[in-house]
């Protein structure tokens, strides 16, 4: 009886075994990538996935987005500016069996490829371009990436720069440029209402010009103002008109 105990329980060892070694339960984004005997077989899942043990093995791939830093890089633009520039890449797999069989570790040949394409690009364009276009620079890379990852079975959804780091003495001349443009456009602005005073001076005149009385009512509007002041000294304006009854010469 002992005996016959001992069997059934190693028999209910070796079916346990079997179980665990057979059974495979994928979630609804993995998928299985299946080798009999070394050779590739099919990808299998989501769900309950039956292998036979010893014969074939199965490697795990998640289909889910990947979101991947794109280490610092030292880059030197177009227009001779060293800068340090990292980036955030976003990819997911989309052919478990490219993935799997015609690279040895995708995460890190397409980390590595964004680095190069990153300095790529990036050198082909000036230090004003990468700090105002980033979206057409992101757009870029990630088309390039794209391309050149759909061997591997890898979809590059998105690629975003993050920071473009500059040195000390960059930052303070890109500093005193916008101090220049500010002051070259305050130079300008203040010409423009220069001009436009001068204009509407212009037209003032004329139409005070065409109506005396009108030159009459200006007068008495500075006599007003003149009077809501509170000061020591008094400007007393006087019309030049009044002057000339006084400035005529005597008729002969």
């Amino acid at each position: 009886m002992t005996v016959g105990y001992v069997a059934y329980l190693v028999l209910a060892l070796l079916v346990i075994m079997f179980l665990s070694a057979a059974i495979r339960i994928l979630r609804e984004y993995e998928r299985g990538v299946v080798f009999t005997l070394g050779r590739f077989t099919g990808v299998k899942g989501p769900g309950l996935i039956i292998l036979v043990p010893f014969i074939q093995q199965m490697v795990r791939v998640d289909l889910r987005v990947v979101v991947q830093d794109v280490p610092p890089q030292d880059v030197i633009s177009r227009d001779n500016v060293s800068v340090k520039v990292n980036a955030v890449l976003y990819f997911r797999i989309v052919d478990a069996e490219r993935a799997i069989i015609q690279v040895e570790d995708f995460m890190t040949a397409t980390n590595q490829l964004a680095q190069t394409t990153l300095r790529s690009v990036l050198g082909k364009h000036d230090l004003d371009e990468m700090l105002a276009e980033r979206d057409r620079l992101n757009s870029d890379i990630q088309e390039i990436l794209d391309q050149r990852t759909d061997a591997w079975g890898i979809k590059v959804s998105n690629v975003e720069i993050k920071h473009v780091d500059l040195n000390e003495s960059m930052i303070r001349a890109i500093a005193k440029q916008a101090e220049a443009e500010r002051l070259r456009r305050a130079k300008v602005i203040n010409a423009d209402g220069e001009q436009q005073a001068a204009a509407k001076l212009v037209e003032a005149g004329k139409m005070l010009s065409e109506e005396p009385q009108a030159m009459q009512l200006r007068y008495f509007e500075a006599l007003h103002d003149i009077a809501g002041e509170r000061s020591s000294t008094v400007v007393f304006p006087l019309p030049v008109d009044l002057l000339r009854q006084f400035l005529k010469e005597p008729e002969k």
